[in-house]
């Protein structure tokens, strides 16, 4: 309340302009420290918020033909992620933003909506969702891809936005006792998907998206394609599962020949590989390495074909294995992507080699790991440990 004393217009009750909120922060730079420049503009950015909540129109009655309209967008907009070749699970998420924004802003068109509505629409996120950084970065990218390629205009400024408090958080880690437990609770095709996760360092569905031809059982090498940030990168294949995912390949070749034989439309392949190698779908090498039992219809093209094992199959797995362990950790299915982390930086392995089997684009993503090892490479133990 001091800052908005000292800086907001007389009389209270309407909000700075942004040209005026920065030019009173930046004087504050020059005679203050970063945390009170920071702490400034959160407060006068949920000022704002406040008094735009405080004079906000009755949404009770909407006009006739708005939902209509928004639809409309909808359609536009998962045409247009469906010619950028946008992934499955990009395009329910930014159209499940899209709706929750036209649900915010009820009783407006598409083209009436601007920057103060989003605006508005961030900060509640921030104020009344209590959401973290990472989700109000994803709502704040939807929107922007809404109004670029749906609505065909610029969103505008939005820097007047109540930013999410970023809170770091430290990963939850399983011991390597606790590992090998959670694999002895787990049984068919979920135990080596588990194990290739802990193992090579793999996300949920780079590991739902590996094919045959991914795997390098001779050189020990997995090849993870179009992997987050739709990158490409080499891991390591633990040399003890090379036995079992040979049995396991072994036994899925028979369920490709069943396919081959019964003339099921090919595997779905990435972006035009389709229409450039049409039978390539019906490859060996481009079978899914953990595919589904049963055929089902592909979302997109409506094709019936064979497609891989639904994450929920595995995590539901993965969470009843943690029950009968009697884990009272926070355990999920990316924990084990975790634990390889820490485990290898425990080993001694520098943090560069770490980043490079993650994937991680920026080196400060993978420190976080340095907080949960139990000792770094440089061997520093505790001085109450003794000599």
């Amino acid at each position: 309340m001091r800052h908005v004393y000292e800086y907001a217009e007389r009389p209270l009750g309407k909000p700075l302009p942004l040209e005026l909120e920065q030019q009173a922060l930046a004087k504050l730079q020059h005679r203050g420290e970063d945390w009170q420049v920071k702490q400034a503009r959160h407060a006068l950015r949920l000022y704002r918020y406040f008094l735009n909540s405080q004079t906000t129109p009755d949404k009770s009655h909407p006009r006739r033909g708005c939902h209509e309209a928004w639809n409309e967008v909808m359609e536009k907009v998962r045409r247009v992620m469906r010619l950028q070749h946008k992934s499955l699970h990009t395009e329910k998420t930014y159209l499940l933003w899209l709706r929750r924004f036209a649900s915010f802003a009820e009783g407006k068109s598409p083209g009436q909506v601007g920057e103060d509505d989003v605006t508005s629409f961030l900060s509640s996120l921030a104020v009344e969702g209590n959401v973290s950084v990472a989700t109000q970065k994803q709502a704040l990218n939807a929107l922007v891809f809404v109004f670029r390629c749906g609505l065909e205009r610029e969103p505008g400024n939005l820097s007047g936005a109540v930013q999410a408090r970023y809170h770091r958080r430290i990963p939850t880690v399983l011991t390597v006792g606790e590992v090998h437990q959670l694999f002895d609770k787990m049984d068919g095709v979920a135990r080596p998907m588990a194990q290739l996760i802990y193992g090579s360092g793999l996300r949920l569905f780079e590991c739902l998206r590996l094919r045959v031809k991914d795997v390098d059982l001779e050189q020990c090498t997995l090849t993870v394609h179009a992997g987050k940030g739709d990158k490409d990168r080499m891991t390591v294949l633990p040399e003890s599962l090379v036995s079992p995912l040979m049995e396991h390949l072994r036994q899925i070749r028979s369920l490709h020949e069943e396919d081959r034989a019964h003339n099921v439309p090919g595997v779905e392949l990435p972006h035009a590989l389709e229409r450039k190698y049409p039978n390539a779908g019906t490859e060996w090498a481009w079978f899914w390495v953990f595919p589904a039992r049963n055929l089902s219809v592909d979302p997109r093209s409506r094709t019936v074909r064979r497609h891989h094992v639904l994450p929920d199959t595995l995590q539901r797995r993965v969470r009843e294995a943690v029950r009968a362990c009697g884990f009272a950790k926070p355990v999920s299915v990316h924990t084990l992507r975790h634990s390889f982390a820490t485990h290898l930086l425990e080993k001694g392995y520098d943090i560069r080699t770490l980043q490079e089997l993650l994937g991680h684009a920026n080196l400060q993503t993978t420190t976080i790991y340095t907080h949960v090892a139990k000792k770094n490479k440089l061997g520093v133990r505790s001085p109450l440990d003794g000599p």
